[in-house]
């Protein structure tokens, strides 16, 4: 069991996520918000999924992405915030 070291961590935890643009634009919900763990649903939208027919490889690792940034916000003190940021460079050659 993880001890928060801001006893308003729920609060500021759903005050933040509720910034996050592409969470309501998918449609995203913070179910829990506990010390250390967090529960985001989706439910499933024709607009989210691949050509197959299921939820797009992309969706999935959005919702993971931003459950593990903020169960690690959970943790943090006051006035401190989470944010990853990925460099890269991808080439398609015809």
């Amino acid at each position: 069991m993880f001890e928060p070291v801001d006893a308003d961590y729920e609060r500021r935890t759903r005050e933040s996520f509720a910034r996050q643009g592409i969470m309501a634009h998918i449609g995203a919900v913070l179910d829990v918000v506990q010390p250390g763990h967090v529960e985001i649903s989706l439910p499933f939208l024709p607009q989210l999924s691949q050509q197959h027919g299921f939820f797009h490889a992309g969706v999935i690792s959005t919702i993971a992405d931003s459950a593990g940034g903020y169960a690690g916000f959970t943790l943090f003190a006051t006035g401190t915030q989470t944010l990853m940021s990925i460099v890269g460079r991808a080439g398609v050659r015809g």
